[in-house]
Parts: C-alpha cells; sequence; structure tokens
C-alpha cells in the first residue's frame, strides 16, 4: 500500500486508486513508464491528475504542493513542463510535431521533461502518427501524460503504447467539499452547485459563483415540461442554440480583440491603419481563423453541456417514477420532475433521453446544431 500525502494531490477528488498508481510511480521507479494515458468522463480531474502527477515527479520532496516546483508544474508555468490544451476542434500536425521534437530534448532544470495534451482525444489521425514515433522510441527523461474522456477516444496506436489510470466521477460530497475547502463557497450552494453539475468540478465551481448560469441551466431544464406543440419544439430549439450563441459572444469578444491587438503589436502594425501590407494581413487572417474554430467548439460544448442538463431533469422523472430512492439531480425542482414523471410513461421518458443523445452525437458528427436540435425537440413533445 502506497501512502499517498497531502499536497498536489489535495484537489484530485475521488481517485484514490488512480492517486495511488501515480504515486506509486513517483515513489517507486520500477512503477515509471514514459507514456500515461489518463482516462474519466468530462469533469472528473483528468488535467487536475496529470499537473499533480507532473508537479510530483518535480518535486524534490515528492509532491509537497508549495515548494516552487510545485507551484509551477500546477499551474504550467515549470520550464520542463508543456501543455497543450487546444480550444478548437481538433490538434494538428504541426502541435503534434512540435511536441515530438521538443521530447528529443533532456529536462532543463528538473529530474524530468513532461509533455501534458489534455485532449488526446482530438488529435486527428496525422498528429497521431506524428506523436507516435516520440512513444516508440522514448527518450529517458521526458514522460507523456495523455488525457481523453475513454481508451476508445484515442487512437489505438497511441493506447496501446501507454499506460492506463482510470478516473471516475467524484461523488457529490467530495465535490462539494472541494468547493466550500478550496474556493469558500457556503456549504449549501457547494451541495447544489455540485449535485446539478453531476459532479463536474469546473461546471460546479461555475454554477456556484454565477447566478446567470444557474438561472440559464434552470429555464435549459425546465423546457422539458413546455414542449407541447410543433411551434414550442422549433421555440424550444431556437433557445438552446441562443444560449451556446451568447455564451460564445461573452467568452469570445473580450478575448479576440486582445488577441488581435497583441499579435499588431508584436508586428509592429498600427491598429488604426485601415490597411495593413500583405503579410500581416495573412497572419491576422490565420488568427481570425483559429478564433472561428475555437468559437465553433465552444459553442458545440456549450451546447452538449446544456442537453446534458436537459437529460438529467428526464432521468430525474424515470428514477421517480421506478420509485426509487436515488438521488436526485434537480432535487430543488422536484415538483416538475414529478410533474414529468405523471405525464409520461417509463418508455416515453427512455425514448425522451435517447432522443437528447441522438441530437449530441449529431453535433458531434457535425450536424449543423439548430438541425439538430430542432428534430431532439420535436421528439421531445409532451402528450396532449
Amino acid at each position: 500500500m502506497i501512502t499517498v500525502r497531502p499536497g498536489v494531490w489535495d484537489d484530485v477528488i475521488g481517485q484514490e486508486h488512480a492517486v495511488e498508481m501515480l504515486q506509486g510511480a513517483v515513489t517507486d521507479p520500477a512503477q515509471m513508464t514514459h507514456a500515461w494515458l489518463l482516462t474519466g468522463p468530462p469533469g472528473s480531474g483528468r488535467s487536475t491528475a496529470a499537473r499533480a502527477f507532473a508537479a510530483a515527479l518535480l518535486c524534490p520532496d515528492g509532491g509537497c504542493g508549495t515548494c516552487h516546483e510545485c507551484r509551477t508544474a500546477l499551474d504550467g508555468t515549470h520550464a520542463d513542463v508543456t501543455v497543450l490544451a487546444t480550444q478548437g476542434l481538433s490538434i494538428q500536425v504541426k502541435d503534434a510535431r512540435e511536441l515530438a521534437q521538443l521530447a528529443q530534448h533532456r529536462p532543463s532544470v528538473g529530474a524530468w521533461r513532461v509533455i501534458l495534451v489534455e485532449d488526446a482525444d482530438r488529435l486527428t489521425e496525422r498528429a497521431a502518427d506524428a506523436l507516435l514515433k516520440a512513444l516508440e522510441e522514448p527518450v529517458a527523461r521526458t514522460v507523456w501524460l495523455l488525457c481523453a474522456p475513454s481508451v476508445e477516444d484515442v487512437i489505438i496506436t497511441i493506447r496501446s503504447r501507454s499506460r492506463h489510470v482510470r478516473l471516475r466521477t467524484p461523488p457529490v460530497a467530495a465535490v462539494a467539499d472541494l468547493l466550500t475547502r478550496r474556493d469558500g463557497i457556503e456549504p449549501a450552494m457547494a451541495s447544489y452547485a455540485a449535485r446539478a453539475a453531476q459532479s463536474h468540478v469546473g461546471l460546479a465551481r461555475r454554477l456556484a459563483r454565477d447566478e446567470g448560469a444557474r438561472t440559464r441551466r434552470r429555464d435549459t431544464v425546465l423546457l422539458a415540461g413546455r414542449i407541447r406543440s410543433l411551434g414550442d419544439a422549433m421555440e424550444a430549439a431556437a433557445d438552446l442554440a441562443s444560449i451556446a450563441t451568447q455564451e460564445q459572444s461573452s467568452s469570445s469578444a473580450e478575448r479576440d480583440g486582445a488577441e488581435k491587438a497583441r499579435l499588431l503589436e508584436q508586428l509592429g502594425a498600427d491598429p488604426e491603419a485601415r490597411t495593413q501590407p500583405p503579410h500581416i494581413r495573412s497572419q491576422v487572417a490565420a488568427l481570425e481563423k483559429e478564433q472561428k474554430t475555437r468559437a465553433t467548439r465552444f459553442g458545440r460544448d456549450v451546447i452538449d453541456r446544456s442537453l446534458i442538463d436537459l437529460l438529467s431533469i428526464y432521468r430525474d422523472a424515470l428514477i421517480t417514477r421506478s420509485g426509487s430512492d436515488v438521488e436526485l439531480v434537480n432535487a430543488d425542482l422536484a415538483e416538475q420532475v414529478g410533474s414529468l414523471a405523471q405525464m409520461l410513461s417509463a418508455e416515453q421518458l427512455l425514448g425522451a433521453m435517447d432522443a437528447i443523445g441522438t441530437a449530441r452525437e449529431r453535433i458531434e458528427a457535425n450536424v449543423p446544431p439548430l438541425l439538430a436540435l430542432e428534430a431532439m425537440a420535436i421528439s421531445l413533445r409532451l402528450p396532449r
């Protein structure tokens, strides 16, 4: 049994088995390998666990959590820690090639060079091929940390050369405790947010702090009780799409403008000029293309999260109808859950959940979101 000390592992909650495996590799060289694949559902803390592992490997005391190596590794600024966290639709081959080249270099200040790929499931086939040689011919003192939702989401040639660490959805109580301990959230709010976010740590933190996010979630969940006609279905689909548009605009407008201003400054261009030289225009165009791709990914993620929230009330209604004592995600909406359970049979509730799942799959497969949402909403109409 490995004794897991606190410190860098404090925020890795509900993952005792995974932490024990990773800490074992820190303390016992025989358990160490050159590539690790950390998988788990969204919000389970894959990236948090990977950063904690990086810090423990670089810390002279095995992960104290307070030294310079720990602090810089955790926030991604350590000289020997490289983090690739794409906000686009995929990780491109040029990014993978840069990482493969970096992997050949010895650590500059620490015991290890750590390369963390937060979204290994977004590697294109060519990008995965670019990484493959680096994984097939590992360099001493370089370790790869790859994160993905599941093993199946990673190309087989990559996962077959990595040691797998599986994370699970943390308990609601553990997430609530983390919000209270780390972020100072009042316990009742922390408990609500952890439950409503279905143990997704990042989303729970946002729900606890942002009243607007809580309102948008409530409005999304309550759509289930208002879709009765074709017109209601079209309106509900439009509402879901508009939530993504609003979130996308508020999230990206200021950041995109700052990125463009910074690029023009680096190029020595006049931001007030009506026209720019061709070489500057081409770089600005490339930046705008990247920003558009990032916005598309973000919009899809927002819609997917909304659909998970909508799915939760049908799940709660099914639990209520079955008489199970399983805790409800939407315990604060017990009246609406009970009403839905009375209006729909178990088969109809399962059909609604299937319709939501189909919409998520279609959007992931590049079907225009509004079309997928309209088809879903039509299937969710309540009986007259």
